[in-house]
């Protein structure tokens, strides 16, 4: 009888833990049906004013906390690492933007109306908007990856969004095939880029400087702050907030009502597919393989000017895996809140298709982050394998300059 018990206690046990392992996915499941019935709470311009609590009152405790556990020394070096930079902008801004085009050109050129062509211009949009303000930030320092990096990659990315974004979009909009969604409120478009500036500076950096500046000041205090109160958990709830305010706002804007729902499910598979695609290719551009290849050697005194000159310039395009990973998730990801913000300012907040064009920005989003979410573990142990082989090496030096000066 005690046995039985003890046995069906550990079965409820086990239930109970794995239950809250995934508070994420089910805190998410939770939010996306209150944001059905009850949408005007959380949305943008409804009850708490999302896109200022939310938008910035929540983005900017994520930062507040980045900028508090964050080295100063550190994030300056990793801002001016223009190489990941310039590779993150490349994938962010050109090679996702024109295979996303790729696809919808393919099939809106089939002739299929099943999938509205409303919602292949909302693709066209996310694919050029840049990646997104949190969840990259989060799940980089969940996977063990450089989360400094993807902070820099964060500031660069939305500032640099808000002037080509809409640039990229035009461009993309101006065929003959999608000539329709062609946004023509250009006179906006001077907000718009104040709208960026004023949500990145209030919400990115200026919460990140205050982080920075207490951190440097009283250093002891934060580090037991956040230990003590377990503030790691803090971003991710300030995630599920912002997907929470997306969510509310395409259901008041009834994005998931005026398409099929052979559209929303197609959607569904196609981003999921796209996102792990993209993922793909970040890989394989954060680890060319013919790098290694083409210089196996480190630099000598025997090496030639020829072999120095290209060696210092295209060695560190092969990056470390702690850089990998904040490559892996800022690459594919692209921002829901300053893409409403894109969308809402060029084809206005009263236009009768904006449901449809927030449609793959809002699945997208959960999507990506969900994926993100699941990839940790994997993508945590991939990481941490380059940590281990860094301190054998040391151990070894160690050992081998202990044994060195024994021997003398």
């Amino acid at each position: 009888m005690n046995a039985d018990l003890k046995g069906l206690k550990k079965f409820f046990k086990d239930k109970a833990n794995f239950v809250l392992s995934q508070w994420f996915f089910i805190a998410l499941a939770v939010l996306i049906v209150i944001a059905r019935f009850a949408p005007n709470f959380a949305r943008n311009g409804g009850l708490i004013k999302a896109e200022y609590t939310i938008g910035y009152g929540v983005v900017a405790l994520i930062f507040l906390q980045s900028g508090l556990s964050m080295s100063t020394k550190s994030m300056c070096l990793n801002l001016f690492n223009w190489r990941a930079h310039v590779v993150m902008l490349v994938l962010s801004f050109l090679v996702t933007s024109s295979i996303l085009f790729g696809f919808c050109y393919a099939i809106r050129s089939s002739g299929d109306e099943t999938i509205d062509k409303w919602v292949l211009v909302g693709m066209i949009m996310m694919g050029a908007s840049p990646t997104t303000v949190a969840s990259n930030v989060i799940m980089t320092r969940s996977a063990g990856g450089n989360d400094l990096l993807s902070l820099c990659e964060v500031f660069i990315g939305n500032v640099l969004g808000g002037f080509l974004t809409p640039a990229i979009a035009q461009m993309y909009l101006n065929t003959p095939l999608f000539k329709f969604g062609n946004p023509t409120q250009n006179s906006s478009m001077r907000e718009l880029y104040a709208s960026v500036m004023k949500q990145i500076g209030c919400s990115v950096l200026v919460p990140l400087f205050v982080g920075q500046v207490v951190q440097n000041i009283f250093p002891q205090q934060v580090k037991w702050t956040l230990s003590t109160f377990k503030l790691n958990k803090l971003g991710s709830i300030c995630l599920l907030l912002i997907m929470f305010s997306s969510y509310s706002t395409a259901f008041y804007q009834h994005a998931f009502t005026s398409v099929s729902h052979v559209c929303i499910i197609f959607i569904l598979l196609f981003n999921l597919g796209i996102y792990l695609f993209f993922s793909v290719i970040c890989f394989f551009c954060a680890r060319p393989f013919w790098v290694p290849r083409i210089f196996p050697a480190e630099l000598s005194n025997e090496s030639s000017r020829f072999y120095r000159l290209n060696y210092e310039f295209f060695r560190p395009f092969f990056y470390g895996r702690k850089d990998t990973v904040a490559i892996l998730y800022c690459g594919p990801a692209k921002t829901a809140a300053l893409g409403v913000w894109l969308i809402t300012a060029q084809y206005g907040s009263d236009f009768p298709q904006l449901g449809k064009l927030l449609v793959p920005f809002v699945l997208y989003q959960s999507e990506q982050v969900v994926a993100a979410k699941l990839l940790v573990p994997l993508v945590r142990k991939w990481a941490l394998k380059e940590v281990e082989s860094d301190e054998r090496n040391m151990n070894s030096g160690e050992t081998s300059s202990l044994k060195s000066s024994i021997s003398r």
